[in-house]
């Protein structure tokens, strides 16, 4: 695994499955500095478990689609601050060079305890309950849909964030204003919804569908603004279609037409029941999957 300790110049104070966190040395945590580095690894989750190997070269896909991301939703605000400074005229980086193409320099943010789900197509575990109760996360939905179809709307289901080893877990919106109070939780739905769309339009126009997403947001620390944060829209946290698939008529996961982990999670669902230590991944779902995220790179940015 390519978990990284040691920058110089940094001090690393968290990992979590996918991403190494740091600030300035000095800083006396999180809670004391003005920066922080967020390091992506090539490591992969499925089904709340971290998996080996990782993905050749997916953190610097990840947060290069990130930042393509941030690029293109500039009305809304992020978390990005520049990640090098003038001396003089010369241009220093503040990025470690070990590291250089898989990190973000962020402000650090009073995050809020809510996975911003929205979804656009009704798939994966939305089927699932779809067909039990016409409904998804509470939210009633029209009679007759299939596996796969697009909803009349997007919906926003959001989830608490549990910590780290235990499950994340669909709320409803209700829960959410107990949590972050009313005029936060609207606030959440209305930018997530926002978010989606824009994001979707987008991608639509270079031939590819997000199906569905989750953004995570947190306050600024002096503004209060609601700022979005970690990822966005990106192969780890969105569902992404072939949209010339989904024309066809099948759903795009039969045609492993889908340019995200999704070939991880059914090849891990075929050969693991969920109990213990997950099996390694075979070599060929490791290059397959690491094809799909540079393909979905390339179709996006031109790049």
């Amino acid at each position: 695994m390519d978990r990284v300790s040691e920058l110089p110049g940094w001090s690393h104070v968290y990992s979590g499955k996918v991403r190494d966190l740091f600030v300035p040395a000095g800083a006396d945590g999180l809670d004391d500095t003005d920066s922080v580095l967020v390091v992506a690894s090539d490591r992969v989750s499925a089904f709340d478990h971290a998996l080996e190997p990782g993905i050749p070269g997916k953190g610097e896909l990840l947060t290069t689609l990130s930042l393509w991301w941030f690029d293109q939703l500039d009305d809304v605000p992020n978390h990005l601050i520049p990640d090098h400074t003038l001396a003089g005229e010369r241009v220093v980086e503040r990025i470690p060079r070990d590291v250089a193409g898989r990190s973000m320099l962020v402000k650090p943010l009073d995050m809020f305890p809510i996975e911003c789900v929205v979804r656009g197509y009704l798939t994966g575990s939305g089927w699932a309950e779809y067909r039990e109760s016409q409904s998804v996360c509470g939210i009633p939905l029209p009679s007759g849909l299939r596996n796969g179809d697009r909803l009349p709307e997007p919906i926003y289901t959001p989830a608490w964030k549990a910590p780290l080893g235990r499950h994340d877990e669909n709320i409803s919106f209700e829960r959410t204003v107990e949590l972050v109070g009313a005029d936060v939780a609207e606030e959440l739905r209305r930018a997530s919804l926002h978010v989606y769309e824009r994001g979707s339009a987008i991608a639509e126009a270079r031939g590819v569908i997000i199906a569905d997403t989750k953004f995570e947001f947190g306050a600024d620390r002096t503004t209060g603004e609601i700022t979005l944060a970690d990822e966005v829209l990106t192969s780890d946290s969105s569902r992404y279609w072939d949209a010339a698939a989904y024309a066809a008529g099948s759903t795009p996961e039969e045609r492993m037409a889908s340019f995200d982990k999704q070939i991880v999670r059914d090849w891990l669902a075929a050969n693991w029941d969920k109990t213990g230590t997950p099996p390694a991944l075979p070599a060929d779902i490791v290059e397959r999957t690491a094809d799909r995220y540079r393909e979905l790179l390339e179709r996006l940015t031109g790049e």
